[in-house]
């Protein structure tokens, strides 16, 4: 969740788009088949709401171009080939305000270590809609959309024969951390929103609820099949989770699959104490757990281009001595060494 002014700033961004961090040793240790990247953009239909917006990243032998994304720039090829079979599936959940290109060269690192990635536009909730913002509906939706993405992939999708579909992994960030862990068996208390605010006004999520006249403030607790879990998923990587603290009292005691969970030490939109802390122990299973040292809470999205830091330099700058840039190299490694370990083949 965020506050008015980046709120509106991560509109922007993405409307164009316990252990610290392991050593360099560790990374050669870990194998990632390094090839070009396919992409393309499809519509998936759901029958209960308007279609929804997704992007797909993959393992393709056609040769590459710069592609402009926003104000970014990608090296892809459209709408190449898919190369390979049996392949795992990482979906990607965005965070308030976001889209499908909000972390897309996490996407792009493990497209090439041999993943196919999928990353929804939350409908609703993106930069260009924001009906459902700060609205009970957007919580209890969101899980729903990916779970209604997935059903697509591995069924419509004219290659999901190509896909395995018992290795299946979802990433998230910000309220999309929220939705991995939602899909994975957690069970919010909504009411707490509403307590918690009661106790904490100056919150940053509950002055962007307010700010945003959302009825998560007069939350109510739901039925626990509100919500959607989804057990073909078979791990997460959650980062910087918003509203961790519905989770609080039991609320991830049905999590089984293994969660890496990132958090910025310095996060000033969705703090540690009540969010990430509470994740961390709250899973039955301790989570691979890494803190960034003098990492904001947007440090977990894309770097920024020289157009994106002319247009939102708040977005962009981070601690002087932070290196947005050298940390997602470290960053995408870990995650894509994550993947790779959960999501290995069993034949």
């Amino acid at each position: 969740m965020q506050h008015k002014l980046l709120f509106a700033v991560i509109i922007v961004i993405s409307s164009v788009a316990a252990a610290g961090i392991p050593s360099k040793e560790q990374f050669r240790s870990s194998s990632v088949v390094s090839g070009s990247v396919g992409y393309q953009q499809i519509t998936v239909p759901d029958p209960d709401d308007k279609p929804l917006q997704v992007a797909l990243w993959y393992p393709s032998a056609a040769s590459p171009t710069v592609q402009p994304l926003g104000l970014f720039q990608q090296t892809v090829a459209p709408k190449g080939a898919l190369s390979g079979d049996r392949l795992p599936l990482v979906l990607i959940s965005h965070g308030v305000g976001g889209s499908l290109a909000s972390h897309y060269d996490t996407a792009l690192a493990l497209a090439q270590a041999g993943f196919v990635v999928a990353a929804v536009t939350h409908t609703g909730d993106n930069s260009q809609d924001q009906s459902y913002v700060g609205n009970q509906r957007d919580l209890i939706d969101r899980p729903r959309q990916i779970s209604r993405v997935l059903d697509f992939i591995l069924g419509a999708w004219p290659e999901s024969i190509r896909l395995d579909p018992t290795r299946v992994g979802i990433f998230g960030f910000s309220l999309g951390g929220f939705t991995a862990l939602v899909t994975i068996g957690g069970i919010p208390d909504l009411s707490r929103i509403p307590q918690f605010c009661s106790d904490k006004p100056e919150a940053p999520e509950c002055r962007f609820i307010k700010e945003r006249h959302g009825d998560q403030l007069s939350a109510k607790s739901v039925s626990d099949s509100t919500w959607i879990r989804d057990a073909r998923i078979k791990a997460a990587v959650v980062a910087a989770p918003a509203v961790g603290f519905t989770f609080a009292a039991g609320g991830l005691r049905y999590v089984k699959v293994p969660v890496q969970l990132w958090r910025a030490e310095e996060d000033q939109e969705s703090p540690n104490p009540w969010n990430s802390d509470i994740v961390r122990h709250g899973l039955p299973t301790p989570p691979e757990a890494h803190s960034v040292t003098k990492a904001g809470h947007f440090a977990f999205l894309a770097p920024c281009s020289e157009a994106l830091a002319r247009t939102v330099p708040q977005i962009c700058q981070d601690a002087r001595d932070f290196d947005r840039s050298a940390f997602h190299r470290e960053f995408n490694q870990v995650v894509v060494a994550f993947f790779s370990g959960k999501l290995a083949a069993r034949y």
